[in-house]
């Protein structure tokens, strides 16, 4: 009988390392902002009332990101947050945790109340996505340069169909491509396969270096390493991006990733 159990508690164990980690959903909200008046007034509502509500909410890891300075077309005009939630669910009810949270609604006042003729931005874009299977949870990068010259670099790829577009997911789990960049250094934070947004279909994923010099010496290891130009030379790999969106980004004082 004691053996039957030891071996039994044994099955259970190995069953339950052996379940790979639950498969994350990240939104990525883009605030378009017409004004320093309006990034003011975003920071200070991300950083004193949206985030830490967030945390109150038990979602701990959210990214604030901004164009770097060199990107005069957006630079100044945009923020990105990252959040990422355990599930669907945890997604769809944030909106009424938020409402019922009273620390928020006082410290986010000035953004909340806003009137109708000095909004806080010009528009939101919201983007949902899920984790890839070889990278099924989001992870913080361990860099060591100052904020400020940190690159984080966000992609977007395009696929022409639905049918090609899942081509080249498979090309970044079984096809190997997530595991090359992991090889050469690039401390990514996610990949995903994006489920609603305006580009669909489409993947996008986030990788870091700790400054501009190191991020272009990466993607010239990268485009020279015999892995990718095997990869990518494969006949079942051609013709499957329609079209790539590259941003570089600050991460803010205030973010935590």
């Amino acid at each position: 009988m004691r053996i039957f159990l030891s071996v039994l508690v044994l099955c259970v164990c190995i069953s339950l390392q052996a379940k790979p980690p639950a498969r994350e959903f990240y939104q990525i909200k883009i605030y378009h902002l017409t004004s320093a008046d309006q990034e003011k007034m975003v920071d200070e509502y991300l950083k004193n009332a949206y985030l830490p509500a967030l945390k109150r909410a038990g979602i701990q890891k959210v990214g604030v990101f901004k164009p770097i300075e060199s990107d005069t077309a957006l630079y100044g005009k945009r923020i990105f947050l990252l959040i990422p939630f355990k599930s669907l669910d945890q997604f769809a009810a944030l909106g009424d945790v938020l409402q019922k949270d009273a620390q928020y609604l006082a410290a986010g006042k000035n953004y909340i109340d806003a009137p109708y003729t000095n909004p806080p931005f010009e528009r939101i874009e919201s983007i949902l996505s899920r984790a890839f299977p070889d990278m099924p949870q989001l992870e913080i990068p361990a860099l060591t340069s100052p904020a400020g010259e940190r690159i984080y670099e966000l992609r977007s790829y395009e696929g022409h169909t639905e049918k090609i577009y899942k081509n080249k997911e498979h090309m970044f789990n079984e096809g190997g491509e997530i595991k090359l960049f992991r090889k050469l250094g690039f401390n990514a934070v996610f990949y995903s396969e994006v489920l609603a947004g305006n580009t669909f279909p489409n993947l996008m994923y986030m990788t870091t270096f700790e400054n501009k010099a190191s991020r272009d010496e990466h993607w010239k290891m990268f485009g020279n390493s015999p892995e990718w130009k095997k990869m990518s030379g494969l006949p079942e790999y051609q013709n499957n991006v329609s079209k790539i969106t590259v941003y570089l980004l600050h991460p803010t004082g205030y973010s935590a990733i």
